[in-house]
């Protein structure tokens, strides 16, 4: 079974930033794709960023520019670094494994999800 841990949510004003961490003990990010996800009350499950097992980092078209995906393989935590928030941000961020990247968005992959506890993140003045 693999655990996720993610962190780091919090309130903050618009025009802010936070920080997430996802993190998991007992296996290498390192040899899976692990992406951030959000769902806002009444809507869908977003996909949000992906950092592939490769090393290379995928946003959203909806938040490019704003957010970016970083993985410390030493500390096996992925980050997604938020900017510039907005109250439409607002939501529970959710770390998974695995993510597809596709065009733009950020899908999970079929078959291979696993998923974080869920960090909530508040954008309001």
């Amino acid at each position: 079974h693999l655990q996720l841990v993610d962190s780091g949510g919090g309130l903050v004003q618009p025009g802010g930033s936070l920080k997430l961490s996802c993190g998991a003990s007992d296996f290498s990010f390192d040899y899976y794709n692990i992406g951030w996800f959000r769902q806002a009350p009444g809507k869908e499950r977003e996909g949000i960023s992906c950092f592939s097992m490769d090393g290379t980092a995928y946003i959203a078209d909806s938040v490019k520019g704003r957010f970016t995906t970083a993985r410390d393989s030493a500390k096996n935590i992925v980050y997604l670094q938020m900017n510039s928030l907005e109250p439409e941000d607002t939501a529970v961020y959710y770390c998974a494994l695995e993510c597809l990247p596709s065009g733009g968005t950020i899908a999970t992959k079929p078959g291979m999800v696993y998923w974080g506890q869920g960090t909530q993140v508040t954008v309001s003045s």
